[in-house]
């Protein structure tokens, strides 16, 4: 058994994780190993002095928790996954890397309206929105994040245990630094990145008031420091896969617009499906010549989200009232749903992401 456990964590409760952090991080010298989730921490994992810490909720009279972590813990002691101690710390075998998880799905409409956002405090001090509530019970989570002063962000080394993982450039500017990807780059509004699973990535700097999308599944998952990666790597490899998947870097100043799925549009598709076998698609779509009006369509994705960027619609779907929409408005059509745009106005500029790629709609 010795041989197979990796490390061993303490499992602590925590009822305010900002000041618990705070605390260990700033008066005891620890460092944070892992947040989850990202836009809103409840859970960290920390280490310093020789000793790996688990935050979480849980009870403050629950007993002490000591976890051991392995690669693999149904093989380590013939199945057996827990001890209790005589002195009643309960004893666990966990994953050294958990798998994301994928809740299942739990189709919902959405619609988000900037005008009521509420923002949270997420990670290393970012701005978040949620613009997906439900979640759809757990499937996705999409990001408004909003980073107000320009300048250095106070970001380290770090992936994320996801199935797929996009960012988009909004508004403002961003400079980032990838695994295997070169030196550090400026994402411009209109820029989109694909970060495949467990890749390594910082934030470096920003304009003042940038904002960014992103979109992610499944909702839940962990952001692990890396304190032993130095980025740029030494290394480019563009062609490299992650978990399967190639990462991405989407230039608006460079894209193609095309035809879009409906009539009296043209998009540009930022890359996403091709790099994750289809997994994921996302484009971004525009007026062109034609009608300021869909046909009521349906569709048959996981998850079709679309986040208005400029301009301003009229969101019809059966059974709801219509409802208007601009800039900074977002919405999420579940399958099966009949739903049509109109009185698109001709500025009208929309991010839509789908899941799985190859989203048709059925008239």
């Amino acid at each position: 058994m010795r041989e197979r456990v990796l490390a061993a964590q303490v499992v602590l409760p925590c009822s305010n994780l900002d000041d618990t952090l705070a605390f260990f991080t700033g008066t005891l010298g620890f460092r944070v190993d892992s947040v989850a989730p990202a836009e809103s921490p409840t859970t960290a994992v920390i280490s310093g002095h020789g000793v790996r810490i688990r935050l979480q909720p849980m009870p403050r009279s629950a007993p002490g928790v000591i976890e051991l972590l392995c690669r693999d813990p149904s093989t380590v002691a013939g199945g057996r996954l827990e001890w209790i101690a005589p002195n009643g710390t309960r004893v666990e075998l966990v994953p050294a890397e958990p798998p994301a998880t994928l809740p299942p799905l739990r189709p919902s409409l959405v619609v988000s309206l900037r005008s009521e956002a509420r923002w949270n405090v997420g990670r290393v001090g970012m701005r978040y929105r949620d613009l997906v509530p439900d979640r759809q019970g757990g499937r996705f989570v999409a990001s408004h994040i909003h980073i107000p002063d320009g300048g250095p962000v106070p970001d380290y080394v770090h992936f994320h245990q996801v199935r797929f993982q996009l960012i988009y450039c909004y508004r403002g500017w961003v400079r980032v630094v990838y695994e295997d990807q070169g030196p550090p780059f400026v994402m411009d509004a209109g820029d989109c990145v694909l970060q495949p699973p467990r890749i390594r990535h910082r934030v470096l700097e920003s304009s003042a008031n940038l904002e960014v999308i992103e979109i992610a599944c499944p909702a839940a998952h962990e952001t692990v420091a890396d304190h032993a990666l130095a980025l740029p790597t030494a290394a480019f490899r563009p062609e490299r896969e992650f978990e399967g998947q190639r990462f991405v870097r989407h230039r608006a100043s460079a894209a193609v617009w095309q035809p879009w799925r409906l009539p009296g549009f043209a998009c540009r598709d930022l890359g996403i499906a091709a790099a994750t076998g289809t997994l994921a698609g996302a484009c971004v779509a525009r007026r062109s010549a034609g009608p300021a009006a869909s046909p009521m369509i349906r569709h048959d994705a996981d998850l079709l989200l679309t986040f208005v960027l400029q301009g301003e619609l009229t969101l019809c779907c059966e059974g709801r009232a219509e409802q208007r929409l601009g800039a900074g408005d977002c919405f999420v059509i579940p399958a099966g749903m009949a739903h049509a745009l109109k009185d698109v106005s001709s500025d009208v500029e929309l991010l839509e992401a789908c899941s799985p790629a190859g989203t048709s709609p059925v008239i």
